[in-house]
């Protein structure tokens, strides 16, 4: 018999292949659910146009911004003041009416989604054990684990989120998806390593917990939940589709495929507090915990990727720039990005496919670090040339 392969495997990730021709496409090469467009589309206005800065300041160093944007392969860049578009570019397979994969964006709709159903009852409370709600093996991670350790990335569960490694854990996640595999399977089977909230460890199989805790809760799918809490209300333009294990269930931890104008719906929703054309559509109060780190182990500097510790700060799935300037970002491999400064009103969205990513966990493959700074240094232009 022929071992089970990962649908996920056939785009070769972290391989340094080129992946602008996948991205664009991914909800057609594997399973996938539909969300479909509102029937009240939010169309953002135009503003002003305001034209990229030339170069941007990284550690002392001045980078030229093109030569970056096509490093990264980018293929989208959005940029929205006060909710209306000064800067939109599209590049390689990119386009606006182009779905492209979120990769670990969709964490924050995710997260969003809970804060939705603990609102509606649907979960008594984040203090809860998350195996009140979904089957955990005895003695396993979540086994008595909080919802809200799980949501700030502090199960204790352990992990190795290497994507250079091909034995590591995120990539035994993604063979989960295989034909003989499953999500849920998966998730119910990990094994503890650490007490629950003392460690923030990034781990996308904490993600995935949270979308089997949203099916149980609410007894329907992620994409069908989401259909009706998120996708409508905040009048998204295009269909958006959703990766789907061999068992249907949606790939929670990075499955949402988009346009850059409904992935900036998101950033947009949180900037606003969670308030959408007069409706509340996400608590306040969960829109402001998701982005506040409240104990010590989420602090700016504390959490930890593959080993490595981070100069972010960590929320309920939401990455937290450090600055001070109380900036917050949805962000997935390959540099997808959704990243909100509420400071400067803006909102900007980056869908790329930077080829090294993952061929090592360094900086000089994976950008990770010139993104921040780069959409930082934008923010503050786009602000101060509205001003």
């Amino acid at each position: 018999m022929s071992e089970a392969i990962s649908p996920l495997a056939a785009i070769n990730l972290f391989s340094g292949q080129p992946q602008h021709e996948n991205f664009n496409r991914l909800h057609h090469i594997l399973p996938s659910s539909r969300l479909t467009a509102s029937s009240t589309p939010h169309r953002f206005p135009a503003g002003n146009p305001i034209p990229l800065p030339a170069s941007f300041d990284v550690a002392g160093a001045q980078v030229d911004t093109e030569h970056f944007l096509d490093l990264t392969d980018t293929a989208a860049l959005l940029v929205l003041r006060d909710g209306k578009v000064v800067h939109e570019q599209y590049r390689l397979t990119g386009g606006p009416d182009v779905q492209w994969i979120s990769w670990s964006v969709a964490k924050s709709f995710t997260s969003a989604l809970v804060g939705i159903a603990v609102e509606q009852g649907h979960i008594g409370s984040i203090e809860e054990p998350i195996s009140n709600y979904i089957d955990t093996a005895p003695g396993s991670a979540y086994e008595g684990t909080r919802i809200k350790d799980i949501l700030q990335m502090s199960s204790g569960a352990r992990w190795n989120e290497d994507y250079s490694d091909p034995d590591s854990d995120i990539v035994r996640l993604g063979q989960a998806m295989s034909s003989t595999g499953s999500l849920d399977s998966f998730v119910a089977n990990m094994a503890r390593e650490y007490p629950p909230g003392t460690l923030c460890r990034y781990n996308s199989a904490d993600t995935q917990a949270l979308g089997a805790l949203l099916v149980r809760a609410t007894g329907r799918s992620i994409a069908d939940y989401m259909q009706e809490h998120l996708y409508e209300p905040l009048g998204m333009e295009d269909d958006g589709f959703w990766l789907l294990d061999a068992e249907n269930r949606e790939m929670a931890f990075g499955g949402i495929n988009l346009t850059a104008r409904d992935f900036a719906k998101i950033g947009e929703l949180y900037r606003l507090g969670g308030g959408w054309n007069g409706r509340q559509i996400v608590p306040a109060k969960w829109v402001q915990a998701s982005v506040t780190p409240d104990a010590a182990h989420v602090q700016w500097g504390r959490p930890v990727i593959a080993g490595m510790e981070l100069p972010e700060g960590y929320g309920y799935q939401w990455w937290l720039s450090p600055g001070g300037k109380g900036q917050f970002s949805a962000i997935g491999v390959y540099n997808q990005w959704v990243f909100v400064s509420p400071a400067d009103r803006v909102t900007i969205v980056k869908l790329s496919a930077t080829r090294t990513y993952g061929t090592t966990m360094g900086e000089e493959t994976n950008h990770s670090g010139a993104h921040e700074y780069f959409l930082q240094a934008l923010a503050a232009h786009i602000g101060a040339s509205a001003a």
